[in-house]
């Protein structure tokens, strides 16, 4: 089996796709690309099981076949070549490979394709449409904030429920929760699911800036997402997402407004002194302003700074983990942002003002209080 394909076009493709890999694998044969050749076209995935990407690509071949390809081995060697055309020969009794470019010849060994798992397949599918910045736009807003406790795992991924309303993104790792409301995304019938963390990110990774049309397919256990030449499938996360909506506070009287990169600044600032098991910031608001405060009893290290701001309510002296306040404000992009409070022991809530943000979206951030010491 021949095929000529352009270096760099296989490099960016295998690329985008490698990322469904695993690194340590009960099956070797993991550890490999599947090339599948047809007249004309190369289809190559990769897997860990779980997750499986794939992507197809035009190259010179006249024949059909499948070979297991080293992964590691070949990227590293596509990385040397700038773009030349390579020429691929496949001994199909013995899997051997050459590959042949305009300066030499690199011999190396595949496995039988027909020992890659098989990819999952789904008849009468539920369907859905979603515009590629809008879903990476949900990813951003939401991956950041999923758990990593593997005895919960519905919290280690990204909850997803569409209807004829429009559609809810939801992440949380019982300390911070994150609810992303879209009005443009709709759905004839009410569906949701779970999508574990790696797709995610390999999503994050891949979906084009232009305004690509998504279509993303599923039944009761696995996702395929289809956008240009790039496919994904994933296995969902089974299980009943918590009730997310009990544990946002309804009642917030306390509403504070800041300049978002100052408020970031500081905080990341002060925190530096906080004390690095609990990252513990304390905010004292009163009047117009708002002093952030940290100290590390243990080191004798302490810092506070004093902002500006616009207040309304009574006031009030509370403290969060600085980290995860500093996730929530790198993940918002308006110029101001508010966050509302109703007692020192009860959850703060962030979101971008009303007049700053996208009327087809609708962006809540929840963060527990820790206790001040």
């Amino acid at each position: 089996m021949k095929f000529v394909v352009s270096s760099s076009t296989l490099l960016k493709q295998l690329q985008a796709i490698s990322g469904a890999l695993q690194s340590s694998t009960p099956l070797p044969i993991l550890e490999n690309f599947l090339f599948e050749i047809n007249p004309g076209g190369l289809k190559a995935s990769a897997s860990d099981l779980e997750t499986t990407m794939s992507t197809t690509l035009e190259v010179e071949s006249k024949e059909s076949g499948k070979i297991a390809i080293p992964a590691k081995l070949l990227l590293e060697t596509l990385k040397t070549f700038s773009e030349v055309p390579l020429t691929f020969k496949v001994n199909m009794d013995n899997f051997q490979i050459e590959v042949s470019s305009n300066v030499g010849k690199y011999k190396l060994s595949g496995f039988n394709g027909d020992e890659f798992p098989k990819l999952p397949t789904i008849d009468k599918p539920n369907s859905i449409d979603i515009a590629s910045e809008t879903l990476s736009e949900a990813i951003n807003r939401t991956l950041f904030a999923t758990g990593s406790d593997e005895l919960r795992p519905v919290m280690t991924g990204v909850y997803c429920q569409f209807g004829k309303e429009g559609s809810i993104f939801v992440a949380t790792d019982a300390h911070r929760l994150v609810r992303y409301r879209r009005s443009d995304i709709r759905s004839s019938s009410e569906i949701s699911f779970i999508l574990p963390k790696k797709p995610l990110g390999l999503l994050k990774a891949n979906l084009p800036n232009t305004n690509t049309q998504v279509k993303v397919d599923f039944n009761e256990a696995n996702a395929f997402f289809a956008f240009d030449n790039i496919h994904l499938i994933c296995r969902l996360i089974d299980g009943r997402y918590p009730n997310y909506e009990a544990v946002i506070p309804l009642d917030n009287p306390n509403k504070l407004t800041i300049d978002r990169l100052s408020f970031l600044s500081a905080i990341r600032r002060v925190s530096i002194f906080s004390n690095k098991t609990t990252h513990q910031v304390k905010f004292k608001i009163a009047g117009s302003q708002v002093d952030i405060s940290a100290e590390d009893v243990d080191f004798g290290n302490d810092a506070n700074e004093r902002l500006q701001c616009s207040y309304e309510g009574k006031d009030i002296e509370i403290a969060f983990n600085a980290k995860f306040i500093s996730d929530m404000l790198s993940n918002l992009d308006t110029e101001h942002v508010q966050m509302e409070l109703s007692l020192p022991n009860r959850a703060g809530l962030l979101s971008p003002p009303k007049d700053e943000s996208d009327p087809n979206a609708d962006l809540l951030m929840l963060v527990m209080p820790v206790m001040i010491n």
